[in-house]
């Protein structure tokens, strides 16, 4: 679970895979803030699904749903649980801060489905707004981001060209 090299190389390999996928700045966007809204629902082992009728039911990519849904991940999950279980508990004039993050889990992992049903119903009412609102803010950082670096792209392709090539021929790949 542990990166082999370190944290920041981890994440920089990851934002690059994103950047790279092959499609819109808009779908690529659309798909990461489709995962990173599924990692706002407790249902732990649907979130890929979750993401990938999102990211369908608004023109998202796929596989970028599928790298937004590690925004959720046992590291931010305990702060995600608590934060949609008291926003829910507020919403439906509840105490908030009644559990912590550990009687989250317990109550999630060790009750029968039947006494989770209110705490889920919770967890799902306070984390629509917080997935909204993390994805609307993901959708505009990732977009920006991708119509950046297909910018830089397509310059430096040009440049490779040359100024009497026309756009469609083709052009050598980069080596490493």
């Amino acid at each position: 679970m542990w990166p082999t090299r370190s944290w920041r190389r981890s994440s920089s390999y990851f934002l690059k895979r994103v950047l790279r996928l092959d499609a819109s700045a808009h779908a690529i966007a659309a798909g990461f803030a489709a995962g990173v809204f599924a990692s706002f629902t407790p249902f732990m082992g649907f979130h890929f699904v979750i993401s990938f009728v999102v990211a369908f039911l608004i023109g998202g990519n796929i596989l970028a749903a599928a790298f937004g849904t590690a925004v959720g991940n046992p590291l931010t999950f305990p702060a995600i649980w608590i934060s949609c279980y008291n926003v829910g508990s507020i919403m439906l004039g509840m105490e908030a801060g009644r559990l912590s993050p550990h009687e989250i889990v317990s109550s999630l992992t060790k009750q029968p489905f039947d006494a989770v049903v209110p705490l889920l119903r919770t967890m799902v009412i306070g984390g629509l707004p917080l997935g909204l609102m993390f994805g609307t803010v993901a959708y505009a950082l990732i977009w920006w981001a991708v119509a950046s670096y297909q910018r830089g792209r397509r310059r430096r392709l040009a440049e490779r060209r040359g100024p009497d090539t026309p756009d469609d021929a083709p052009v050598e790949q980069e080596t490493p």
